[in-house]
């Protein structure tokens, strides 16, 4: 069985109410029902951990950075502020895909540097919800 996590930053619990515009109207509860039924045949086990705390990020990726598959990461604004958590993707093991819902080189000019993308296996920007299962495709 293969074991993916994805991890999601700050604010990121907020889909379906925050910036429908930019984000989407679906919770990301619903949308990972949608995905483990996406992918229930391939013999995945799918999780998800959320947390607007850059400490429990930390604490998570250190967690499952040895042991799991693959990580889906989507730091939220803390990939362009966090050296702690380009550090700890660059620390462990499990490959990281770094995930954004939006097409963050068409937003503000900050939001056009990650601290994660040099360190991590690979990006997908700007699809998105669909970008997490283009990552769980990836890992398969």
């Amino acid at each position: 069985m293969l074991r993916i996590i994805i991890i999601n930053g700050p604010n990121l619990n907020l889909l379906g109410r925050r910036e429908p515009e930019i984000y989407g109207e679906d919770t990301f509860e619903d949308f990972m029902i949608h995905l483990r039924g996406k992918f229930v045949d391939d013999d995945v086990d799918l999780t998800y951990f959320q947390s607007n705390h850059e400490g429990l990020l930390l604490d998570k990726l250190h967690e499952v950075g040895f042991s799991y598959d693959g990580i889906i990461l989507n730091a939220g604004a803390l990939t362009h502020t966090s050296v702690a958590l380009a550090d700890a993707v660059a620390g462990i093991e499990t490959p990281v895909i770094e995930v954004h819902i939006s097409n963050v080189h068409k937003r503000e000019a900050f939001r056009h540097h990650s601290y994660i993308s040099p360190v991590a296996e690979g990006i997908i920007v700007g699809f998105g919800l669909r970008g997490y299962e283009l990552a769980v495709q990836y890992f398969l």
